[in-house]
């Protein structure tokens, strides 16, 4: 019997900054995502907090899946070939900082992560978001934020406060002038142990030296499918790289009763894959979206914005599917600085950055912005994220005996990893070619 197996480890992401010289300060943001398997937990802590905190919940998650959907399309322009990244793990650390930016750098900020504009509301937010990612224990799933400063370098109290607070970031000072070696070893080492060793070696004594600040994410996940994958069943199934080009693909085999359905905006169906779970607010799906043209992937993509994961969660069409989905492994090195800048964040990249909020020290900038992801998709788990609507759903009908539905995911398509009580996309991309 397989299971599929996911295994989502580690979105790390560094915002490394330096006094601005003659050119810039140097303020890096690194995010390594490596390994991956699927999220399911217990997430009764976001909806037994009081109505206030859920307000603010839900405000702070339906912004941060604006900002996913967005973040995906614009990481999906420059990468044709197959794609993962984690919306969530680079919306966490652009929250911290802009809680420490000021003037139109804030601004911008603010807009394209659809914060709420009350800060109250945002900071609450971030925190009942995390306390219910922190909640999750049917599976393995860690989120980790920590600071790292230059010895001598002040941050604002308020600033602490808020990180400690909100995003639960531990803080340690290091030497990043005279022992840029060392201090790049240990937060190595911290994003190491809090991706179970998938994620090392991250950032070099270049990276670091003379660096101000780091501000770092970690992320590792890893999960099952509610209903394992026979592997006796798996088999080689040409997949179409393009209308001229057919691969064989390892491909895996499943019939039961899946939610499914109809995208017409995107001309495309979906196939929902649950992950166990404890309880309907620990559920955790991995959604397929199939083009129905072997060249639909960019069509589907630029719709994406009309598909709402937890409506197509909460509006369950049961039909008994034949399903085959290929094992796929991908692993994506992002370049972020232009995503951002596409999605108006650009003050934050030019000497008029203002984080006046972080420090009185010299000002600060950002320089570099990288996502590191990996994921796998096999017999033993899987890892992934959805969110967000569609527009048309095929029902199901009642079948009785062989009568099935024939759905085989041979052609390029979109994985998205979802909380659906959130609408939180927590990993996203699409394969267009399972083999490589």
């Amino acid at each position: 019997i397989a299971e599929i197996k996911t295994r989502t480890q580690t979105c790390k992401l560094q915002l490394i900054s330096t006094k601005r010289l003659d050119t810039a300060s140097i303020m890096r943001y690194q995010l390594t995502w490596l390994g991956a398997i699927l999220v399911v937990s217990n997430f009764a802590t976001i909806i037994a907090d009081g109505p206030e905190n859920k307000d603010s919940l839900m405000a702070v998650a339906n912004g941060m899946n604006q900002f996913a959907t967005e973040f995906y399309q614009k990481s999906s322009e420059n990468n044709p070939n197959n794609l993962i990244c984690s919306p969530i793990s680079a919306g966490v650390v652009l929250a911290m900082a802009t809680y420490g930016a000021r003037g139109n750098t804030e601004k911008q900020m603010r807009a394209s992560l659809r914060m709420p504009e009350d800060n109250a509301v945002g900071k609450n937010g971030f925190q009942s978001l995390l306390d219910s990612l922190h909640g999750i224990n049917s599976v393995d799933l860690k989120l980790a934020q920590k600071i790292f400063t230059a010895i001598g370098f002040e941050v604002k109290q308020e600033f602490k406060d808020i990180t400690e607070k909100n995003f639960y970031s531990a803080a340690e000072s290091l030497d990043f002038d005279n022992k840029a070696e060392d201090a790049s070893r240990t937060i190595n080492n911290w994003c190491s142990q809090q991706t179970n060793d998938h994620i090392k070696n991250l950032l070099s004594e270049d990276d670091v030296k003379g660096a101000s600040i780091v501000l770092v994410n970690a992320v590792y996940f890893k999960g099952n499918w509610e209903e394992e994958f026979e592997k006796y069943l798996s088999e080689p199934i040409p997949f179409h790289i393009d209308e001229k080009t057919t691969k064989d693909a390892d491909m895996m085999f499943k019939r039961k009763n899946f939610n499914y359905g109809t995208l017409s905006d995107l001309d495309a169906i979906f196939v929902e894959l649950p992950y166990k779970k404890t309880t309907e607010n620990d559920a955790t799906s991995m959604f397929i979206i199939l083009p129905n043209q072997i060249t639909g992937l960019k069509k589907a993509e630029e719709s994406l914005n009309k598909v709402n994961f937890k409506e197509l969660h909460d509006n369950q069409h049961s039909t008994l599917l034949q399903l085959s989905l290929p094992k796929f492994k991908v692993e994506s090195t992002l370049q972020l600085q232009p995503i951002l800048e596409k999605m108006g964040m650009t003050d934050m990249f030019q000497n008029s950055a203002d984080f006046g909020g972080i420090t009185e020290a010299p000002p600060l900038t950002i320089s570099k912005v990288v996502q590191k992801a990996f994921i796998e998709v096999n017999e033993e788990g899987s890892e992934a994220a959805a969110a967000t609507g569609m527009v048309g759903m095929a029902r199901s009908g009642n079948f009785h005996g062989p009568k099935h539905i024939s759905v085989i995911i041979d052609r390029p398509f979109i994985f998205t990893i979802v909380h659906p009580a959130t609408n939180t996309i927590l990993f996203q991309g699409h394969i267009t070619d399972p083999t490589i």
